[in-house]
């Protein structure tokens, strides 16, 4: 394997080093992404317990916010539970931006690898090209085993770049599909978290403020009975005066 990696040229190089930091970054995704990790069930059920119980205190959000990523996001919904819906979903949404972007930290540099492996080795297939027409240019055809030297390391180069940009490539796709589907799981949680605060909410009045609001004014048939009724009593009053 040496002799191999040797016979690849100085180009051979910079390939390895793509090869051991794209495995590197696959290994902390797959901590990283981990469902325990980022929407560990119960939390969501905790949070909505919380936000319409009435005892929910600092120590509460922040013991849900260490937890996870989902965490997070649900924190930012309980620390708005007292604000406006409107308010509440956009702290949301912007927390689980930022927690998006946390998830999404390496797969640049992982999909820069995916890209720039095969280049490299196509670069070394042409560096290799080059140093056989210079042998051929200097020696002629008749000393093949100079001549093997350069097409080793233009085919050596190549397959390792091929070699380093398929699994890199194919895991960066696994990981994007990945993280779309986490961050929509977030999103279904976290909308339910407000739909569950805005339906806690109170919606019937206290009986004491109907209590306290005027009487309805009397309407014009309940003026005029009360009239003739004055009235009668009037001329009751009068009749036996006289």
């Amino acid at each position: 394997m040496f002799e191999y990696i040797a016979a690849g040229g100085i180009l051979i190089i910079p390939i390895m080093l793509c090869s051991v930091v794209a495995t590197a970054i696959i290994i902390a995704l797959f901590l990283k992404l981990s469902k325990k990790k980022v929407v560990p069930e119960g939390v969501a059920d905790t949070a909505y317990k919380l936000a319409v119980s009435g005892k929910m205190t600092p120590q509460h959000i922040n013991q849900i916010r260490e937890g996870s990523s989902l965490g997070k996001v649900l924190a930012a919904g309980l620390d708005s539970v007292d604000q406006p819906r409107h308010l509440m979903k956009t702290n949301i949404e912007e927390t689980g931006r930022h927690v998006i972007h946390e998830m999404d930290k390496y797969m640049t540099t992982l999909g820069t690898i995916a890209a720039i492996a095969p280049l490299l080795g196509l670069l070394g297939t042409v560096v290799g090209m080059i140093s056989v027409f210079s042998v051929i240019t200097s020696q002629g055809v008749g000393n093949p085993t100079e001549l093997a030297g350069g097409i080793s390391q233009a085919l050596i180069t190549t397959a390792a770049g091929i070699s380093v940009a398929v699994p890199a490539l194919i895991f960066h796709r696994f990981f994007r599909s990945k993280i779309t589907d986490l961050a929509i799981e977030m999103e279904k949680s976290s909308m339910r978290l407000v739909d569950v605060v805005a339906n806690a909410s109170p919606q019937k009045r206290p009986a004491a403020v109907a209590a306290n609001q005027p009487a309805p004014a009397a309407s014009g048939s309940e003026k005029a009975m009360a009239a003739v009724r004055a009235a009668k009593m009037k001329k009751t009053s009068v009749g036996g005066v006289g």
